[in-house]
């Protein structure tokens, strides 16, 4: 006999991992939220809280020039979060993930643009040019002047 499919509600709310992960991911946006408050600066959009495990707070940040300075904070931060949130928390711990980058974003690739005179340079040596050769430089002076109309 086929099992019923379960309500939401009552896999997030009853007993068992999925209620636990639920609970674990909520305490860990509330402690991003807590540090976001309690840094300054460029450095909040530099980091974010990725895991609590054993009672140790990890923290991840692009770069290691971030790290080095979150380490200069790391005392201050585990004494606000202890007192205002998580008062068993025992460390933390500053991980350099590099995916964290924001500057992934590459400038649009300008490409070259063939001029009016070499495009006809090019299709009159297309002219003379026999076999494969000739044929790809014709497409070549054809996509040119393409280019230029649109």
């Amino acid at each position: 006999m086929k099992k019923l499919p379960q309500e939401l509600n009552q896999l997030l709310n009853g007993s068992g991992a999925l209620p636990e992960l639920k609970e674990k991911a909520e305490l860990i946006l509330r402690l991003n939220q807590l540090l976001k408050q309690l840094l300054q600066g460029p450095i909040v959009e530099q980091v974010h809280v990725a895991n609590l495990r054993q009672n140790t707070l990890i923290l991840e940040t692009p770069s290691a020039v971030w790290a080095t300075r979150l380490n200069a904070q790391k005392s201050q931060i585990l004494l606000t979060i202890q007192n205002e949130a998580l008062p068993m928390l025992t460390g933390i711990d500053v991980k350099v993930n590099p995916r964290l980058s924001t500057h992934h974003s590459k400038a649009p690739i300008e490409h070259a643009k063939l001029s009016k005179t070499s495009a006809s340079h090019i299709e009159a040596l297309a002219e003379h040019v026999e076999g494969e050769l000739g044929q790809k430089l014709k497409r070549l002076a054809a996509l040119a002047s393409r280019n230029r109309q649109s």
